[in-house]
């Protein structure tokens, strides 16, 4: 499944650009920006409009808070939902306890490495050693005991993810770009066919449809590109 990142300020500019482009019903991802703008009122707008969600808000904080706040977002009805890896078995195992309680049905997925970052950062700001596919590798077993679901990483550490986790193991990647699309802030970025390639389950574009002079045709190359249904 390919899901659209809704990186806009307003419900209203998200809005316009879904009705714009003739987008009605696609999958799409929910994030901070978004959100903390609009509150629980976008998702359910969305819902309205029958896309599938991922809501994308990396929580990342001590095990009660994480846990409440999960079974708040657990009620919102949304597919995927995320927490960053780094902040441990304990809190990962209260999120998927938080989002348990709520009654959902949407999966838990964790944040190994942001794909804005390289090895030089995570090892010199993060003093994280290793290698990056080692250490994404590491934060996706990691969540795997932790009874998430599946992990977030860039294309480029997926298929060593999914030979140390197994195939049951949902890879979400951002970082996504149309081969004729600028890698922006994003580091370690592949297009949908070599995702393909990888064994990817999942994948998060943005500016490549969002800012392409014509997003509904770039959705349709990256569906294409793809080479599976979307709605699946």
């Amino acid at each position: 499944m390919i899901y659209v990142a809704l990186d806009f300020p307003t419900w209203e500019a998200s809005k316009q650009f879904i009705e714009q482009n003739d987008l009605h019903g696609i999958p799409v991802k929910v994030g901070m920006e978004l959100f903390y703008r609009e509150g629980p009122s976008v998702v359910e707008r969305l819902k309205e409009r029958e896309h599938p969600i991922f809501l994308d808000l990396k929580l990342h904080d001590i095990p009660t808070t994480v846990k409440r706040a999960m079974q708040n977002l657990g009620k919102l009805g949304v597919d995927l939902v995320n927490v960053h890896a780094l902040g441990g078995r304990t809190m990962m195992e209260a999120a998927k306890e938080g989002l348990l309680s709520s009654g959902s049905n949407a999966k838990l997925i964790a944040v190994t490495i942001l794909t804005s970052m390289d090895k030089e950062t995570m090892n010199g700001e993060l003093t994280l050693g290793g290698d990056v596919t080692e250490k994404a590798v590491h934060l996706a077993g990691l969540a795997r005991q932790s009874g998430a679901d599946g992990i977030v990483c860039s294309v480029h550490e997926a298929r060593a993810i999914k030979e140390a986790c197994g195939p049951a193991c949902l890879s979400v990647t951002p970082g996504i770009r149309l081969a004729d699309s600028k890698a922006d802030d994003q580091k370690r970025v592949a297009t949908p066919e070599f995702a393909r390639e990888q064994g990817v389950d999942t994948l998060v574009i943005g500016r490549s449809i969002t800012k392409a002079e014509n997003p509904k045709s770039a959705y349709k190359r990256a569906v294409e590109e793809w080479g599976y249904d979307n709605k699946e």
